[in-house]
């Protein structure tokens, strides 16, 4: 009997080859599979179908999975170990990663440049000819820590255990090294040479990237010593880039407030603005900046996985299947699917419209309970949306506006009404506006709410052509940003309850 066995990912069209015996998780992760809870068995975040072959089921799987869904072929992934041939379908995990082609000041200088957003869930890279500007490739995919979590804090538990810390530094240096290869490698360069990597990205990426000590992370206050810009050369990162070029990772701000928040600073101009500017960057840790030429500050809270379709009963990506817009019309729900297909699931975009529109139909109750003695909301066979899914929503949301009502109230009085709110990242590119304002989630005219793409990769862009040796990245914009501990605040508590109703 041969030790390899054979793995088919559909709709992918991938087949890989592994040992008897491989644990999905260990192979999964470079395809898109999630780990939300860190593999340990308790959030069904990681389910796939076994669709050909034969993929056993522990016992333990039917402490998570319905009878029924264990006879269609659901499993754990991370309580799945392959002995024969088998297909997968992993369409659930199809991802699209936001990329950036805005166009931006610069002075032009030689050589080469690699910009990287290091997300938590997804990496996105651009190859740049800095004499021009001109993006010459583009690479993403999913970071391939999502294997220990979903979220920045299951990462620091990792971190924190023996060895982990380590270990993840370094699977994470080595991956991104054959990431930038392949992003060489679909490029010509001729004669030019890279001489700069810029890397952007939240506070624990930045730390698990550098070697720095998470602990301070993992406790309130939730600080810890932020310091320059970190500096490294391609070589001593076992790196194989011709010209061995200085690779910079741009400091963080505070606490949880990354360098993915100083590029959104950059890219949206806030820090010449005369006008106040507000630059919201939407996911499982929400990161909020206010300000303009004279002052900026800024704040991080827990939103949680809702606005990415976690912690949703059937919540999965914004990809094929997924319900991405809800409306009410004749008094009933109207749903779109991505790909015009059956729906599997609803994403987050689709969650907050499907909300909006069950307030107006009162299907939905200002305090957030479900109308109809609580019985689900049937969006489009098999999708609904239960209590907890509203609940889930709710403390999302609740999050984000007491968050930024703070920031307004310690910035000064304004008429914030007049005042520009940017939203950063995937799931702020695609959420409805009236649907963010009838939540509660944006308290401000619809035309003032903005679509900003990837701005954490924009403003990396940027960075190609600022500093270098000898000089500080952006030391006179990170002296004016002040960072708000919300958890040290005696009204955030008050304001996020008074939040967690939505708006009659």
């Amino acid at each position: 009997m041969s030790d390899l066995v054979r793995i088919e990912l559909e709709p992918l069209g991938e087949t890989i080859h592994v040992e008897r015996g491989t644990a999905l998780q260990s192979v999964l992760p470079a395809y898109g599979v999630e780990f939300p809870c860190g593999g340990r068995g308790r959030c069904a975040g990681c389910r796939v179908k076994s669709t050909g072959g034969f993929l056993g089921a522990s016992d333990d799987q039917a402490e998570v999975l319905t009878r029924d869904e264990l006879a269609e072929g659901w499993r754990l992934a991370c309580r799945c170990t392959v002995e024969g041939d088998v297909t997968l379908d992993i369409g659930q995990w199809e991802t699209v990663v936001l990329a950036d082609h805005s166009s931006f000041e610069f002075t032009p200088r030689s050589g080469a440049g690699i910009a990287v957003d290091l997300g938590t869930t997804t990496v996105a890279a651009q190859l740049l000819d800095l004499r021009f500007g001109r993006v010459l490739a583009v690479r993403t995919a999913v970071n391939p820590q999502t294997a220990h979590g979903s979220d920045v804090m299951s990462r620091i538990q990792v971190a924190l255990g023996g060895g982990g810390r380590a270990k993840l530094v370094e699977d994470i240096r080595s991956w991104m090294g054959d990431f930038l290869m392949k992003l060489l490698e679909s490029a010509t360069l001729q004669d030019t040479r890279v001489d700069t990597v810029v890397i952007v990205g939240n506070t624990v990426m930045h730390h698990l990237f550098c070697g720095i000590d998470l602990e301070p992370l993992s406790r309130w206050p939730f600080e810890t010593e932020q310091g320059g810009p970190h500096r490294f050369r391609a070589r001593d990162l076992g790196w194989r880039i011709d010209g061995d070029p200085a690779v910079r990772f741009l400091p963080c701000l505070g606490g949880f407030v990354g360098s993915d928040v100083l590029c959104g600073v950059l890219a949206t101009g806030m820090h010449r603005s005369d006008t106040p500017i507000i630059l919201v960057d939407l996911g499982t840790n929400g990161e909020i900046i206010i300000g303009n030429r004279k002052r900026l500050i800024c704040a991080s809270t827990a939103a949680g996985p809702a606005f990415e379709g976690g912690g949703i009963t059937m919540g999965m990506r914004a990809t094929t299947g997924a319900i991405s817009e809800v409306r009410a019309e004749g008094g009933r729900l109207r749903c779109r699917v991505v790909g015009d297909v059956a729906p599997r699931g609803i994403c987050g975009s689709g969650l907050v419209d499907a909300v909006a529109a069950g307030l107006d139909l009162g299907l939905i109750q200002p305090s957030g309970r479900l109308a109809n003695a609580g019985r689900p909301i049937e969006l489009a066979p098999p999708v609904t949306l239960v209590q907890r899914d509203i609940r889930q929503l709710q403390m999302a949301k609740a999050a984000i506006a007491a968050a930024m009502r703070i920031l307004r109230q310690r910035f000064g009085d304004e008429a914030w009404q007049t005042v520009p709110v940017y939203l950063a990242g995937a799931f702020g590119n695609y959420v409805n506006r009236a649907s963010a304002r009838r939540i509660g989630l944006i308290d401000c005219p619809d035309e003032k709410i903005r679509p900003a793409g990837n701005t954490a990769l924009l403003g990396a862009k940027m960075a190609l052509f600022v500093g270098g040796p000898g000089r500080d990245d952006f030391g006179e914009v990170r002296d004016r940003v002040e960072h708000v501990r919300l958890g040290c605040d005696p009204a955030f508590q008050k304001t996020y309850v008074d939040e967690l109703a939505f708006p009659e």
